[in-house]
């Protein structure tokens, strides 16, 4: 894989077998970009399938479950097969069909120190559960029939990682609003 993508192909831990890809709709000019994050567990290709996350802050939703769907597919179809290689070209496809519609590329758009504090103190308040709700004596019964209340996102951690003594874990969690 390393020979075939060069700089994109990068080796997290040789040793748990852990590798990340990225992936991107136009080499020289990216619009579309997605890190797929692979471990291989020692049955692959055997037996097992690939363990894998796609991460893109644009990615969630139907498409996410669409792009899994199809990478689990190809899986189905080549068991026993290395498949590394039909996954990153299936959302290579993706990405390009995706810059070839209208849409714009994701929306970027920096944020001054000011607007940052102001949405830091919104997802505290966001953010508090419920019982805090009830100490500031909210009804919450009223403020669920009349808001709609956002579901908070599963959270993926990571394999705990230790480099020179330190200890590094990722934690993931896709959102789809400023209140999650």
């Amino acid at each position: 894989m390393a020979a075939i993508y060069g700089e994109e192909w990068c080796v997290i831990d040789d040793c748990a077998k852990i590798f990340c890809i990225r992936i991107s709709d136009d080499i020289d000019d990216p619009k579309w970009t997605l890190c797929l994050q692979v471990m291989l567990p020692n049955e692959y290709p055997g037996t097992a399938p690939p363990i894998y996350q796609l991460n893109a802050p644009w990615l969630k939703g139907q498409e996410r479950a669409d792009l899994s769907n199809s990478l689990e597919e190809i899986y189905i179809q080549n068991i026993g097969e290395s498949i590394l290689y039909l996954w990153v070209e299936k959302i290579r496809d993706v990405l390009i069909q995706k810059s070839q519609m209208t849409e714009p590329g994701p929306d970027v758009k920096k944020k001054t120190e000011e607007e940052d504090v102001e949405c830091e103190d919104d997802l505290i308040l966001a953010c508090q559960p419920e019982s805090s709700l009830k100490a500031l004596d909210f009804d919450i019964s009223e403020t669920r029939t009349e808001v709609e209340v956002e579901e908070l996102p599963p959270i993926d951690h990571g394999i705990p990682i230790t480099d020179r003594r330190s200890t590094f874990q990722a934690h993931l969690a896709p959102v789809v609003c400023p209140k999650q």
